[in-house]
C-alpha cells in the first residue's frame, strides 16, 4: 500500500483546485474592471494646497487633495463595493543623533459607498478604522452625486493634529501627512490578486518643516 504524504496530497489537491480558484479570482476582478490592460499609470492624486497653523493653543493643518477616481475604481463603488481613505498626519521633533521623535499623531479614516435603492452616497469619517463590523462612532453625511462626495472626502479644514504643549519650545518640528486609499479593506478576492492595477494606488504625502517659535 502507497502511502500519500500530507505535503502532497494537499499539494495534489491546490493542482487540481487552483484554475477554478485562479479563474474566479480572475472573474472578479473583471466584474471591477481589472485587466492586464489596466495596469497603466498610477492614478493621480496631488496636494493642491497644504498649510499649518498654530493658533488657540493648538496646531491645525488644512489641505485639499486633487482626486479624480480612475474608472475601475468608479466603477467597484457603483457595483456596490466600499472604499476606503485614510488620512494621517504626525508631529516629529528633530534629533540629530537619532531618528526624529514622534510627539503626536491623528488619523482620519473615511467609508465612501453608495446606495443603491436611495441612488445616494454616504461618507463616513471616524478617527477609528471602518470595519465590515459595523460603522462605529463616525460622522456620516450623504450626497446626491458622487462629485459632491469626493469634494467633501478631499478637503481637510482646520484639522487639530497636536496641542500647542508637544512643541517644545525652540526644537524643530516637522509634520508629515500622508492620504491614501486603504487597500487593506478591500473584499478579501482583490487582496489575494494583490490590487494589481495601479489604478488602484492612490496616494499623496508630504513633508513640511515648522517654523521655530519661542526659542531659547
Amino acid at each position: 500500500m502507497d502511502w500519500v504524504s500530507t505535503t502532497d496530497f494537499f499539494t495534489l489537491c491546490w493542482k487540481r483546485a487552483r484554475p477554478s480558484l485562479l479563474a474566479l479570482l480572475c472573474c472578479l476582478g473583471l466584474a471591477v474592471g481589472w485587466s492586464p490592460a489596466a495596469m497603466a499609470q498610477p492614478a493621480a492624486a496631488e496636494l493642491t494646497d497644504f498649510h499649518l497653523e498654530r493658533q488657540e493653543g493648538a496646531l491645525y493643518l488644512s489641505a485639499t487633495v486633487r482626486l479624480d477616481l480612475p474608472a475601475p475604481v468608479e466603477d467597484a463603488l457603483v457595483k456596490g463595493i466600499p472604499v476606503h481613505f485614510v488620512v494621517d498626519a504626525e508631529l516629529l521633533r528633530d534629533r540629530w543623533y537619532w531618528y526624529d521623535r514622534r510627539v503626536a499623531a491623528v488619523a482620519r479614516h473615511m467609508r465612501l459607498a453608495y446606495q443603491p435603492l436611495t441612488r445616494r452616497w454616504r461618507l463616513n469619517t471616524s478617527s477609528e478604522p471602518i470595519d465590515a463590523a459595523g460603522l462605529g462612532v463616525s460622522f456620516t453625511q450623504y450626497f446626491d452625486t458622487l462629485a459632491e462626495a469626493l469634494l467633501a472626502l478631499r478637503r481637510i479644514s482646520r484639522w487639530k493634529i497636536a496641542e500647542a504643549a508637544d512643541m517644545e519650545p525652540g526644537a524643530r518640528h516637522n509634520v508629515d501627512f500622508h492620504f491614501r486609499l486603504d487597500v487593506t479593506q478591500l473584499p478579501r478576492p482583490f487582496q489575494i490578486l494583490g490590487v494589481g492595477p495601479s489604478e488602484w494606488v492612490i496616494a499623496v504625502s508630504r513633508n513640511q518643516r515648522l517654523p521655530v517659535e519661542g526659542g531659547r
